[in-house]
């Protein structure tokens, strides 16, 4: 079983950064793929960002492209979310997810993982 535990996020200005950690359990993190997801009041979860297990191929929401950057580090077995640029608009709680086994296309999906944590969340004021 894998557990998951997001942390690092906060209140900041628009313009700011953030860096969120998402720490797992289970002795094969580095076998899994992650993703980062967030979800808005009143709308349906979205995906931010992914990562494939070995941290050779990334992917990103055409919204955050040029400002957010998912990164792993196997060792530690966290997968990082660093937010720059922050936009009112990105004011969410953000998820970290994870899979054993994924196709390239559901990587984007919710409906591709398999264990969620319990969300941060970030507010970024105007």
């Amino acid at each position: 079983q894998v557990q998951l535990v997001e942390s690092g996020g906060g209140l900041v200005q628009a313009g700011g950064s953030l860096r969120l950690s998402c720490a797992a359990s289970g002795p094969s993190f580095s076998t899994l793929h992650m993703g980062w997801f967030r979800q808005a009041p009143g709308k349906e979860r979205e995906f931010v960002a992914a990562i494939r297990w070995s941290g050779g191929s990334t992917y990103a929401a055409v919204s955050v492209k040029e400002r957010f950057t998912i990164s792993r580090d196997n060792a530690e077995n966290t997968v990082y979310l660093q937010m720059n640029s922050l936009k009112p608009e990105d004011t969410a709680v953000y998820y970290c997810a994870a899979v054993k086994s994924i196709t390239i296309a559901s990587m984007r999906s919710t409906g591709g993982y398999d264990y969620w944590g319990q969300g941060t969340q970030v507010t970024v004021s105007s």
